[in-house]
C-alpha cells in the first residue's frame, strides 16, 4: 500500500517530504488500564450520542460543564457513518507556505510508528497552524487510505479535508472546519504532542467520541463506566419524555408531574 502512495523524489503525494530527523517524539503512548475499552464496550458506546455522553459526564462532576468538547467550528462531514470512537494520535500541519530552509523535516516512518503506538481503535487529531483560515488540505484519498491502513478510523481537524467522494467508500470519518480544493504547500510540522482543535486541547491517547453534534473527550477514569452512565441518563429522562408525548399531556398534569418528581 505504501508504494502506491509514493510520488517522484520519494515524497508522499499530498503529504510531506521524507527526510531524517523527526521533530516529534515517537515513544509509545500509554493509556491507563481503566481507560482501555474492549471491542464490545466500544460497540456499546456507539449506541449512544455525544449529548447523552455529555450529560453522563456532567452528572459525575468529572470536570467543569463547559469543558471537554469541540466547538461549532468542527463539523462531521459523514454523519451517516455513525459515531467515531477512538484514542487520539496528534499532529500539527501547515499549508500556507512551504517548509522553510533549515526547518527540520519529520521522518514519515517515525510518524507512522507513533500512530501505531496508540491503542486501538485510533483516530487522528490534527491542528492546522493556518487555522482559523486553512488553505491546504492534508487529507484526501491518499492520506485517508494510508491512515486507514495504519488503523485509524478518521480524523478530527481544525484544517480542511478534500476528495469527499473518494474517501466516503473508505468509511474514513472526516470531522473538519473546512472542505478545500488543494493541498497547497501542506506539510507535517510535528506530532505526538498536545494540540488544540475546535477550542479543546487533546493529549495523545485521549479517548474521543464524535458524531453529528461534535466531538467530546471521555475521561479515562469514566471510560469503563460511560456506557452504563449513559443508560442511567436514558432511564432518568425517559419518564418525562414519554409523558410529554402522551395523549394525556396537559398543563395541569404537567404541574402534577413535576410535583411528584420533586
Amino acid at each position: 500500500w505504501l508504494g502506491a502512495a509514493m510520488g517522484a523524489g520519494g515524497t508522499l503525494l499530498g503529504g510531506f517530504p521524507a527526510a531524517a530527523g523527526a521533530a516529534g517524539p515517537a515513544g509509545e503512548v500509554k493509556v491507563p488500564a481503566e481507560g482501555l475499552l474492549s471491542p464490545a464496550e466500544i460497540e456499546y458506546l456507539k449506541q449512544w450520542d455525544a449529548p447523552t455522553i455529555a450529560n453522563a459526564i456532567e452528572y459525575q462532576k468529572a470536570r467543569p460543564a463547559g469543558k471537554g468538547f469541540t466547538d461549532q467550528s468542527i463539523r462531521c462531514l459523514f454523519p451517516d457513518f455513525g459515531p467515531l470512537v477512538g484514542y487520539a494520535a496528534t499532529a500539527t500541519i501547515k499549508a500556507s507556505e512551504p517548509r522553510r530552509e533549515g526547518e527540520p523535516y519529520v521522518d514519515r516512518f517515525d510518524y507512522y510508528e507513533y500512530i501505531q503506538s496508540i491503542p486501538w481503535p485510533r483516530l487522528m487529531v490534527i491542528h492546522d497552524l493556518d487555522a482559523p483560515r486553512p488553505v491546504g488540505s492534508f487529507w484526501g484519498e491518499v492520506h485517508g487510505t494510508l491512515h486507514r491502513a495504519l488503523g485509524c478510523a478518521g480524523v478530527i481537524t481544525d484544517g480542511g479535508v478534500r476528495d469527499l467522494g473518494a474517501v466516503r467508500p473508505l468509511r474514513f470519518h472526516y470531522f473538519a472546519a473546512a472542505v478545500l480544493v488543494s493541498h497547497v504547500h501542506v506539510h507535517l510540522v510535528d506530532f505526538g504532542k498536545p494540540v488544540t482543535v475546535g477550542g479543546h486541547t487533546v493529549q495523545p491517547g485521549d479517548l474521543l467520541f464524535g458524531d453529528e453534534h461534535g466531538v467530546i473527550d471521555i475521561p479515562h477514569s469514566l471510560a469503563r463506566k460511560i456506557g452504563a452512565l449513559c443508560h442511567d441518563v436514558y432511564k432518568a429522562e425517559r419518564p418525562a419524555i414519554d409523558f410529554y408525548k402522551s395523549a394525556d399531556f396537559s398543563l395541569a398534569k404537567l404541574k402534577e408531574f413535576f410535583t411528584k418528581k420533586h
